[in-house]
């Protein structure tokens, strides 16, 4: 499918990326995992292409989870060094394409290098007006859940916050995501058909679009096929088929 076939007025203003399988498209090529994720650096960039070419303004990228740090020490040390090389090596792309770099995650966490990496591309890209790329670096959804109660049980505690007054908007306000609006479209490549610990409170109205495509043969013309099949189906939020078809004609 073409680009220019896509609807513009129905282009999801956030998507959300599962990036899966890249252990077993090098496993598959007799090579070690890391062999994977460095091939996967075409398919992000040119995701992020994509994504701010066709109007997209959030883009949030599964990049490591806290599970993720279990892995082998190799390929977890290896990994750190590929992201800081690569944020290091794409920040004037990122500029030239006025993208705005973010992050979710336990930073702390990150090695020295690697976090001063991204937050000198954080510092950099700031001001760009763009696309705003959010990477979930050591990232899941309970970490933030747990960190966010946490936050609101010693504003309650400290007499900041009454706790009649908790709402969703609260929680929403203290997630690390509250500067962003939650995802409309969730895209996970590798064949899984799960959240694996990924946004769970965002996600909770977010389009599913699953693919047994491998993440680093991951191209322009698969996210532009999963735009298409976004725009295929009716959002309904809770509301009848027949509500949104007589909302659209009024």
């Amino acid at each position: 499918m073409n680009i220019t076939e896509l609807d513009k007025t129905r282009i999801p203003q956030h998507v959300a990326v599962i990036m899966d399988g890249n252990g077993r498209w090098a496993k598959q090529r007799k090579h070690e995992r890391l062999f994977g994720h460095k091939n996967a650096i075409t398919a992000v960039r040119q995701t992020i292409e994509t994504a701010g070419e066709i109007g997209v303004k959030y883009l949030t990228l599964y990049a490591f989870s806290t599970e993720n740090w279990n892995r082998r020490k190799e390929e977890v040390d290896g990994l750190m060094v590929l992201l800081a090389k690569t944020i290091a090596d794409e920040i004037d792309e990122l500029q030239r394409n006025n993208v705005r770099l973010c992050m979710i995650g336990d930073m702390d966490r990150l090695p020295d290098f690697a976090a001063k990496s991204l937050k000198e591309c954080i510092r950099q890209t700031a001001s760009n007006s763009g696309l705003t790329l959010v990477l979930a670096l050591s990232y899941s959804s309970r970490w933030e859940l747990a960190r966010a109660m946490r936050q609101i049980a010693s504003e309650a505690k400290a007499g900041t916050l009454d706790v009649d007054a908790i709402s969703e908007e609260t929680i929403a306000q203290h997630l690390a995501t509250a500067d962003y609006p939650d995802p409309d479209l969730l895209i996970r490549t590798g064949g899984e058909q799960r959240l694996s610990n990924f946004l769970l409170w965002q996600m909770s109205y977010a389009e599913f679009y699953f693919t047994d495509l491998l993440w680093p043969d991951f191209r322009r013309e698969h996210f532009i096929e999963a735009i298409a099949d976004y725009q295929s189906r009716q959002r309904r939020f809770g509301r009848s088929g027949d509500q949104i078809e007589q909302s659209s004609t009024d």
